[in-house]
């Protein structure tokens, strides 16, 4: 895939009032979530809990790509369709999630670096014939008094930046994922500073290894109080705090930021969204790629029972609905009341 095609393809995995489901659940985490809902994880429960989102019926109206697991990849739908083609031929892009997940670090307690680099370039490979056209790669910096170090900072940075360089190689675009997490009782303040240091070095490792800015995605926490922090920022302090550390960090040359939703619920995770968007014109799209975010409501209405999957396509499409309104500013409050 040329520079050019893969330009493309990220601007249409940010396009204009569209988003990214992450259904990319490794089968441990999956299993906690199904657990949540006294359902087996078994993988045809797997399996028909994804088709169930991705044959939501208007469903592409406002996704345009979704993460994949490894396993979900190689699934089909229930009439034999491979998920890869079923969303193609609806214009959703089919991804897949290639970290193998953040391992301790070395020498720096409490602090993580993601692995999963040996191998993949010949997984990206395989992944590409199996209809994959972006990728997914997870770095994780934790926030504590004295944490997160430089060195965890730029070794992550480094790692996403080689998994960007591996995957424009290969012809697929990469989403890079560096996520401050929002655990811990450190301010509004402590998180943009945070997040201003990891940006920074991840777009110094990107320009190092000649990645091309314009053929990626990024996928970025918001600048967000921690979960403990006695003062919780409102809506408007987050949006303003989140534009601005972006403005000042990312390129223009970026088509677009997918934010994650970081354990925000549903409902604070699109007024965010929307309060941003409020604020634009920016650079570039600022969409959404979330997982419990568009996902949890769904999850329980369906509850693993084959009789529910309406009222799960409902309680998703919903979502993805206001989440795709939020894209340009037009969410309001009042829509959380109103049927599917």
């Amino acid at each position: 895939m040329s520079g050019t095609e893969l330009n493309a393809v990220a601007r249409a995995m940010v396009a204009p009032g569209r988003g990214i489901l992450a259904a990319d659940e490794s089968t441990p985490t999956i299993k906690k979530r199904f657990d949540t809902i006294a359902t087996e994880s078994t993988e045809e429960n797997r399996r028909s809990y994804r088709e169930m989102l991705f044959t939501t019926p208007g469903a592409a109206d406002y996704i345009s790509g979704v993460i994949l697991f490894d396993e979900t990849l190689r699934q089909s739908t229930s009439d034999g369709t491979p998920f890869p083609v079923f969303l193609t031929e609806r214009d959703i892009i089919p991804g897949i999630k290639v970290d193998k997940g953040a391992k301790a670090l070395a020498g720096f307690p409490r602090e993580k670096v993601t692995e999963g680099l040996d191998g993949l370039r010949e997984r990206l490979a395989e992944y590409r014939e199996l209809g994959a056209r972006f990728a997914k790669w997870r770095a994780v910096i934790d926030i504590d008094a004295d944490i997160p170090s430089d060195f965890c900072i730029g070794a992550n940075a480094h790692a996403l930046a080689r998994y960007a360089a591996l995957c424009q190689e290969a012809g697929i675009v990469p989403i890079v994922e560096p996520e401050v997490l929002m655990d811990g009782a450190h301010d509004i303040e402590r998180c943009a500073v945070v997040t201003a240091r990891t940006l920074e070095r991840t777009f110094a490792e990107l320009v190092d290894h000649r990645v091309a800015l314009d053929g990626i995605v990024l996928k970025p926490n918001m600048v967000i109080s921690g979960m403990n922090c006695d003062r919780q920022a409102s809506v408007e302090e987050v949006a303003q705090a989140t534009v601005e550390c972006l403005t000042a960090n990312v390129p223009a040359q970026v088509p677009g930021i997918a934010f994650l939703s970081g354990g925000q619920s549903d409902v604070d995770a699109t007024a965010h969204l929307n309060a941003m968007n409020r604020l634009g014109p920016h650079p570039w799209e600022l969409s959404f790629s979330y997982g419990r975010a568009l996902q949890a409501a769904a999850l329980g209405a369906w509850s693993g029972r084959s009789e529910n999957y309406s009222a799960g396509q409902s309680a998703f499409a919903l979502r993805a609905r206001l989440n795709g309104l939020a894209r340009t500013g037009r969410y309001e409050a009042s829509m959380e009341f109103v049927a599917a």
